[in-house]
């Protein structure tokens, strides 16, 4: 796919996506979903990319959503996007067309098999805010605004954002800015739990690239895929005995393999390992040991 709202750059086993509309501080629209799903897939099935950065063009991360469209903004019906009728009157909500956008955005970071890095350059409202809560560092520059601005455009909080952000952030604080939809300064991002890390604007690309080579330089990738979708994966388990399964799978498992052996003999040897498993080839076969999920 050629991209016309996003760049795509790899260097040292780094991808960099770029939002790229920056006339338009880097409004959200169908097309740029669509190639931020695609952007990720190609990177999971790329094994030289060891983890992913997230930025905006110009000035901002992202404004949220394109409103060109005016008060039809988010008007499916207006837009030919009808759901079709069921037979007591009522639209069939179930159906594929009533999707959020932004949710399929969230929905493909989530099931990721890179780490995920949001470097927020700018204004982040709407879904610029709530595309970042599925990654899994979120730095901020001292320029960037953040605003779940939702309830002052009479709609709710999409992409998946009530799922996420409690999680986040805790039930109290995400319901204070969803209730508000007052736009925030970093600093209140970084005191609220939002984002770990708030630097100037000059080095905010410099510290996602450092938390960037960490991981790549030290760390087995395999290994990286499986604790995200851990980590992620058990937020909703209703036993710690379901994370005990799927640690003691993956370390029985792993166990055997060539990575294994190289990390503890680089840790005995004092010297950098080096690892040559790779996610698109030696994944446990009991990976994904979650059910797919259906929009239903």
């Amino acid at each position: 796919m050629a991209y016309e709202t996003i760049l795509y750059e790899v260097k040292d086993h780094v991808l960099t996506i770029t939002l790229n509309r920056p006339d338009k501080l880097n409004s959200f629209t169908a097309t740029m979903g669509d190639e931020l799903i695609d952007a990720f897939d190609r990177a999971d099935k790329d094994d030289d990319i060891r983890a992913i950065i997230v930025t905006g063009a110009g000035r901002g991360f992202c404004a949220g959503a394109d409103l060109s469209a005016g008060a039809k903004s988010f008007d499916r019906g207006a837009r030919g996007k009808t759901a079709p009728t069921l037979p007591n009157g009522e639209p069939d909500l179930s159906d594929e067309i009533v999707r959020d956008g932004g949710g399929r955005v969230t929905l493909r970071i989530f099931e990721c098999l890179k780490p995920v890095i949001a470097a927020v350059n700018g204004p982040a409202v709407g879904i610029g805010v709530t595309m970042q809560l599925p990654m899994d560092i979120r730095i901020a520059s001292t320029e960037a605004r953040f605003g779940f601005v939702f309830s002052r455009r009479a709609i709710v909080p999409e992409a998946a954002s009530s799922w996420f952000l409690p999680r986040i952030v805790g039930i109290s604080q995400a319901l204070q800015w969803t209730f508000s939809g007052r736009v925030f300064p970093a600093q209140e991002a970084l005191d609220g739990g939002l984002v770990s890390k708030v630097v100037p604007p000059d080095q905010l690309l410099p510290t996602a690239q450092a938390i960037a080579k960490e991981i790549v330089d030290n760390t087995a990738p395999v290994s990286v895929a499986m604790i995200r979708q851990m980590m992620w994966k058990m937020l909703t388990a209703d036993h710690p005995m379901e994370a005990h399964k799927v640690d003691s799978r993956g370390i029985y498992v792993r166990g055997t393999s060539n990575d294994v052996k190289e990390g503890v003999t680089s840790f005995l040897e004092k010297r950098p390992p080096n690892f040559t498993d790779t996610v698109s080839k030696h994944m446990p076969s009991f990976v994904p040991w979650w059910k797919p999920r259906k929009y239903e």
